[in-house]
């Protein structure tokens, strides 16, 4: 997925979670929205080189986009915005074998087979098997030589794993897909640490038969794509 231009600065301080106060290389100092809404553990620090995107929109009220940090290994992609549109191009592209082959790709969708579902991030139809429910996490904390979900406890994560477990349980493929948004770690898994109630239930609905995907999100100069699989440890 091509990026919009970018300028380069550093981030001097995150706060109200949406706000990050960032230095541009000419020197200048502007206030950038930030499109997460987690706790983005190991994701900034003072003085962390980032970059920037800029709106000319005049209804925004922040023209400038916090778009990735680095933290010493490689950007580390913070706007969760743009991780559907990646994994959407890379499912297109055949990135992910176990989903590959569907013929038609829609983004946001309820689910009518199960009155109360929550919109879902992706349904995959006309395919080589029954028609996939997709639900993207974006996945940026680093444990050691794993990365990690959630960041911070999560009702509302839980509630998709049991939603997809329902939609497995009426015949449809259910898939958890987690975007490994940052060049370090070398496998997946549950952070129990941080939501053990999360990682329970994941094992439970993998045991229902929910698909488990961890893909790896590559950032270049001015893209980000998808770059193939990453083992998962349950």
């Amino acid at each position: 997925m091509q990026l919009p231009p970018l300028t380069n600065g550093w981030v001097l301080r995150r706060y109200q979670r949406f706000f990050a106060d960032v230095e541009l290389e000419d020197g200048s100092r502007v206030v950038a929205h930030v499109p997460n809404t987690g706790r983005m553990t190991g994701c900034w620090a003072p003085g962390a080189p980032v970059q920037l995107s800029h709106s000319d929109n005049p209804r925004r009220k922040l023209a400038w986009t916090l778009e990735r940090v680095d933290m010493g290994a490689g950007w580390i992609g913070v706007n969760t915005h743009r991780v559907n549109a990646v994994v959407e191009e890379g499912l297109r592209e055949g990135r992910v074998p176990a989903l590959a082959g569907y013929r038609r790709l829609q983004r946001e969708v309820t689910p009518k087979a199960i009155p109360g579902t929550s919109r879902l991030d992706l349904l995959l139809e006309e395919g080589p098997g029954k028609p996939a429910w997709v639900e993207v996490k974006n996945t940026t904390l680093l444990v050691g030589d794993a990365l990690c979900f959630p960041d911070a406890v999560t009702a509302r994560g839980q509630k998709h794993l049991a939603e997809l477990a329902r939609l497995r349980e009426v015949g449809y493929r259910a898939v958890i897909l987690y975007a490994l948004n940052r060049p370090e770690g070398s496998r997946f898994r549950p952070a129990d640490e941080i939501d053990p109630d999360y990682g329970r239930i994941l094992r439970e609905v993998v045991r229902q038969g929910v698909e488990v995907v961890a893909l790896r999100l590559r950032h270049a100069a001015d893209a980000i794509e998808a770059d193939g699989l990453v083992p998962v440890s349950l």
